[in-house]
């Protein structure tokens, strides 16, 4: 299921026909409100979050999600003005995993959310990672500290978990952008810094596990 947040009924009607004569199965609301009631009843696989939304924004209704540890994980793909980069800045920052620039094609559309449904697909093979006192689960999906748990966004569990399956390796911040972005995905590499950043925080005394290599990048430190 993906949701489709957008107030404008032709432009949904059109996403959710698109969405569906691509075999997904989708459902549309015009604001913050339905879609929190929808989420009560079930969880979708995306949500596409339209910016410029009545009552709550989208970067509101962003942050909200990302704040709830149920829905901290749904990968989001923002829609935001052509030209507005800050809206595009802030939403990457605040924890959105990609965004579409209005007007869009309906066909860049299905593109972008395939791209990204394949890169949170969660591959590989149910297993514990471990590393000193954090613990990430891939088949749960779950992050311990010392045994409580974490929630993280999903691009801060994709970077711990590259982290923590190869400990000690230094990873440029172009090879991290690639790895947990994707290549087809267009940024920058300072939105590495920021989850880096997120990560270290919700860490806490374990962020001190990602080390800074000056010049290179970043890379995590074994721990017994």
């Amino acid at each position: 299921m993906i949701y489709c947040v957008e107030d404008n009924k032709a432009i949904r009607s059109l996403m959710i026909y698109t969405l569906n004569s691509a075999g997904f199965e989708a459902a549309g609301f015009s604001d913050g409100e339905s879609l929190f009631a929808a989420l009560t009843d079930e969880m979708p696989q995306l949500i596409l979050l339209d910016i410029m939304l009545p009552g709550e924004d989208g970067l509101t209704i962003l942050k909200r999600l990302r704040e709830n540890p149920k829905t901290a994980g749904i990968p989001i793909i923002m829609e935001t003005a052509k030209g507005e980069e800050y809206d595009r800045v802030v939403g990457l920052d605040s924890g959105a995993d990609d965004y579409l620039s209005k007007p869009f094609g309906m066909m860049e559309m299905v593109s972008r959310v395939k791209a990204l449904l394949r890169r949170t697909a969660g591959a590989g093979d149910s297993t514990v990672l471990r590393n000193g006192r954090l613990t990430l689960n891939t088949e749960e999906h779950t992050v311990l500290l010392d045994g409580e748990r974490i929630t993280l966004t999903l691009k801060e569990y994709e970077l711990l978990r590259l982290f923590l399956e190869h400990p000690g390796k230094v990873y440029s911040r172009e090879k991290l952008f690639d790895s947990v972005w994707g290549d087809d995905y267009v940024g920058e590499t300072r939105t590495v810094d920021v989850h880096i950043g997120t990560l270290r925080t919700k860490l806490g005394e374990c962020g001190d596990y990602i080390e800074t290599v000056r010049g290179v990048g970043y890379r995590m430190e074994a721990r017994p």
